[in-house]
């Protein structure tokens, strides 16, 4: 059945319009983020606590947006979430102290955390609506966003362009998608008013499962490039090529994921992705050739590309809690797992070393494969 046919079409657009608008926005902010730093004078200490308050925005705006979802559906929220996106961009670049930037960066976080649980709720329903496999494709849109909005504010400040003026036209053109999107969101008839309620049963363990996923995510990105360092396959100055490779190929994975899960289906898509991530991971820290062990970051992208997805669907699809309150806690614990799991890999890799950090990290992947069962189960 196609997106015409089951009359998914404006939907499944204004899904793909927020979740690259999600990925573009973050982007164009991290390379303005040196910037920022001169601008205020902040020491890496300062600038690490600032950084800081844009996780702690988005993990607080997460389970309000869930409840919210949940009672009114995921269009108000997605508009507001990437609404405010929009208008965070051009203050990042005005905010003149460190106390304002702050804010703003708090402001930001809060938005994407918004943004994030708000069309993933959607997603589950227009997926839902359209009875084949969708989310991969969704977050692979996620990812393209974060290539564009990264290379082209990369590009205009080679070629000379300022700060405010990135981040004034990331924020129009983050503005643009949303407009697009908003008239073909969905709108839900309000639900009966819903208790906040922590994750229980099968949302637990998916919470669980996303959480160890966005560690691996967050490992590849904090730390892959001092592994290729110490493990000498790569020089300081080639070290993010490792990282590359692992986005590329994630991003590949979910662009083609929606058309191996139909062929597959979940269960085997979360037992057969997180042996390759183990595998990816294994050769990573074993292969004596840098090229092999480069293609351990390829495998990892590829093994890991469709977990994600496949978690947030069984979490808007299970009926132990309402679909916009298990998003919304999947989607925080995978945040947590992101925030919290690379700070963990550096305590470990001190007490031991990083190589064995790594290899801690390799036997947490393994429970996904072992709880495919029970994830996939009805419930």
């Amino acid at each position: 059945m196609t997106d015409i046919a089951d009359g998914t079409a404006g939907p499944r657009l204004a899904t793909r319009l927020s979740f690259f608008a999600g990925g573009f926005a973050m982007a164009c902010w991290a390379p303005i983020i040196p910037f920022a730093k001169e601008r205020i004078g902040a020491s890496e200490a300062e600038l690490g606590l600032l950084l800081l308050c844009l996780g702690i925005g988005s993990v607080i705006a997460m389970p309000i947006t869930g409840w919210v979802s949940a009672r009114h559906g995921a269009r108000p929220m997605i508009l507001l979430g990437g609404f405010g996106l929009a208008l965070m961009l051009p203050l990042l670049a005005l905010a003149p102290t460190a106390l304002l930037l702050g804010v703003v960066i708090f402001l930001l976080g809060a938005s994407l955390g918004t943004l994030d649980v708000s069309m993933n709720v959607h997603a589950v329903e227009v997926e839902k609506r359209a009875d084949v496999p969708l989310m991969s494709g969704f977050h692979a849109l996620f990812s393209v966003g974060g290539f564009v909005g990264a290379g082209g504010v990369t590009g205009l400040l080679a070629l000379g362009a300022g700060p405010t003026f990135c981040l004034v036209a990331g924020g129009l053109l983050t503005l643009a998608a949303m407009a697009l999107a908003a008239p073909r969101l969905i709108r839900a008839e309000g639900g009966e008013p819903l208790p906040f309620a922590l994750p229980r049963g099968l949302v637990l363990l998916l919470a669980l499962l996303a959480a160890i996923m966005f560690l691996v995510e967050g490992a590849m990105l904090d730390w892959g490039a001092l592994l290729s360092v110490e493990r000498g396959i790569a020089s300081v100055e080639r070290a993010g090529l490792g990282f590359m490779l692992f986005n590329l190929a994630m991003t590949a994975g979910r662009l083609t994921g929606d058309r191996v899960v139909a062929a597959l289906g979940q269960r085997k898509v979360l037992i057969g992705g997180g042996l390759v991530a183990m595998g990816g991971l294994a050769l990573l820290l074993l292969a004596p050739w840098p090229a092999v062990a480069f293609l351990g970051f390829v495998l990892i992208g590829l093994g890991a590309a469709n977990l994600v997805p496949v978690v947030f669907s069984l979490a808007g699809r299970q009926t132990s809690m309402p679909s916009g309150l298990a998003v919304a806690a999947v989607t925080t614990a995978g945040y947590a797992g992101v925030l919290l799991g690379p700070a963990a890999i550096g305590f470990v890799s001190h007490a031991t070393s990083l190589p064995a950090a790594f290899w801690m990290l390799t036997l947490l992947v393994a429970v996904v494969p072992l709880a495919a069962g029970r994830a996939t189960a009805k419930g």
